[in-house]
């Protein structure tokens, strides 16, 4: 045990730390893959978390996750410098549980949240409903119309986990085609 501690991040005490104790979850199947989204922080943050408390990030369909899937998976594509892309990801489903902060079809009145280029101002909005004790935000998915994305907040409403099924995106940097291809069991 002390050895995966030295190895892997998830068990560094410091990295535990930013999320308060009341809201770790264990001992429910899937556990470490909640946790993971809370404590694997991209350095620079996402939409509505900035780079040391993470978020779940969810889709009402798997078409608007792949789109969102996708849509960085290109961002990548282009910062590598590389023709295209593909990925394998596992699709969770989850009951999230709280009253989010909605923001659907608000774009005019949460335009922060709504910045398709930079998540600078997302970040600051974002964090500020965490601090305000919200589970999380209900958006409108910039990605795909008429998607919805919701950014989970409190890892204890993230229940019932479970992995389905895994595909494969390929995205490449020359046009906007998204290919998902389901992959068999």
């Amino acid at each position: 045990m002390e050895l995966v501690g030295w190895t892997n991040d998830r068990l560094v005490a410091e990295r535990i730390q930013r999320l308060p104790k009341d809201e770790w979850v264990y001992s429910v199947p899937n556990a470490s893959i909640v946790m993971a989204a809370f404590l694997h922080v991209a350095p620079n943050g996402m939409r509505f978390n900035g780079g040391d408390l993470g978020a779940w990030y969810a889709a009402d369909d798997l078409r608007t996750a792949a789109a969102e899937v996708g849509h960085h998976l290109r961002r990548e594509v282009v910062a590598r410098g590389v023709k295209d892309m593909s990925r394998t990801y596992r699709c969770y489903t989850a009951a999230l549980h709280g009253d989010y902060l909605d923001v659907r079809g608000a774009q005019s009145r949460h335009p922060e949240a709504y910045d398709s280029t930079s998540y600078s101002t997302s970040q600051v909005f974002g964090e500020r409903v965490r601090a305000g004790g919200d589970p999380g935000i209900i958006y409108d998915s910039l990605r795909r119309t008429f998607g919805v994305n919701v950014a989970a907040f409190r890892p204890r409403n993230i229940r019932d986990v479970r992995q389905t099924d895994h595909f494969e995106i390929t995205v490449s940097a020359a046009e906007r085609r998204i290919d998902v291809r389901k992959l068999s069991r």
